[in-house]
Order: C-alpha cells, then sequence, then structure tokens
C-alpha cells in the first residue's frame, strides 16, 4: 500500500518514529538500526510495510529496501511476528542475517531477545533456499561454487574454538575468496585476532 514515506522526523522513542509528510503524522515501528539513523527535526525516507493480522494494523519502516526485505522474508518464517522479526533486525544487519542462513549459524541469533534455539533454526530451515551468498557479502561476488560450504564449515570452526557465532560470521563474510576452508579460517582468525 505505502512504499515508502519521506518526511520530517517529529520524534523518536525506543521502537518507533513519527514522521510528518504532507500534513500528517505517521507512526513507523523501527528496528533499533533504523532509529539509530534517524535524528528529530530531521528529513528522512522510510521505506514501510503495513502489517494487517488479527485486527491489528501496524505500519513499519525500514532505513533502506534490504532491511525491509529481510524483515519481509523473517515474516515468512513459522512462528515469527512482526515483533521477533524487528527484534532480529535491532540486533543483526541484514546481512548478519543473511550471513548467519547462508553459513547454517544458529548461534548468530543468541543475543536477539525472545528468540531460543528451536526458532532460530526454524529460520535458517526455511530460509536457506531464499537467501543468496551475494546478500551476505553486501552485493559482492560470491566467490567458488564451494563458497557457502567452505564458510558454514569456517564458521563452524572458529565457533568450536569459542567465539560467538555473530562475530564468527562476521569474520568469516568480511574474508574475500579462499581456495579452501583452512584459508578461510586463517584470515579469519586474523581480522578476529586485530
Amino acid at each position: 500500500m505505502y512504499a515508502y514515506i519521506r518526511g520530517t522526523v517529529t520524534d523518536c522513542q525506543t521502537d518507533r518514529a513519527i514522521v510528518e509528510a504532507a500534513g500528517v503524522g505517521y507512526e513507523l515501528l523501527c528496528s533499533a538500526m533504523t532509529l539509530k539513523r534517524l535524528a528529530p527535526g530531521g528529513e528522512a525516507r522510510l521505506f514501510t510495510h503495513l502489517y494487517l493480522a488479527d485486527g491489528v494494523m501496524a505500519l513499519y519502516g525500514f532505513y533502506d529496501t534490504a532491511e525491509r526485505d529481510m524483515f519481509r522474508r523473517l515474516l515468512s518464517v513459522t512462528r515469527v511476528g512482526p515483533k521477533l522479526a524487528l527484534a532480529v533486525l535491532s540486533h543483526l544487519t541484514p546481512q548478519d542475517v543473511a550471513a548467519a542462513i547462508v553459513t547454517d549459524n544458529a548461534k548468530a541469533f543468541d543475543h536477539v531477545p525472545g528468540m531460543g534455539r528451536k526458532t532460530a533454526q526454524r529460520v535458517l530451515l526455511e530460509l536457506k533456499e531464499h537467501v543468496r551468498t551475494e546478500e551476505m557479502l553486501g552485493g559482492g561476488a560470491a566467490g567458488l561454487p564451494a563458497a557457502e560450504d567452505f564458510r558454514a564449515e569456517a564458521v563452524a570452526a572458529l565457533v568450536s574454538l569459542g567465539y560467538d557465532g555473530l562475530s564468527a560470521s562476521r569474520a568469516v563474510t568480511a574474508v574475500g575468496e579462499a581456495d579452501s576452508v583452512e584459508t578461510l579460517i586463517t584470515k579469519a582468525l586474523r581480522s578476529l585476532a586485530k
């Protein structure tokens, strides 16, 4: 119904922003990542998602289309509602979520409030076919055909060494191309040591 709303940010609260456009104040529920980029009194363009279910109507706002698209994908997962999807995007960037899905890393969701291990596994399972390696890399090249397998093994190895899932995913994602899992792990460990 609404693609985006452009206007003046009149108020920012802990979970929502009010944007005035053409004399109308729109209350948009937003992730913490989006709210960090907004300043009261400043201009903003927020991409929107209108949620209708069980007699509830809510308008969600996102700073960019990548965040909105990931929100919509998360909503497609069984037992993931808008509140949990927003919590995920408040703690992880869309690229972090894509990296967790591509590398099959449920531990990346450990710090998301309200998301247990079973829900994290469900997200990985149900979105595996819908997320590409390019999204994980922020639009970069996918690398070798076995890149996803290499990355999943590298993340698992880093987690077994004691690194948390999110740090492991980010370190592996930051490495460009690698010809083997060992090379990928070595380069990721170097970036983690900095």
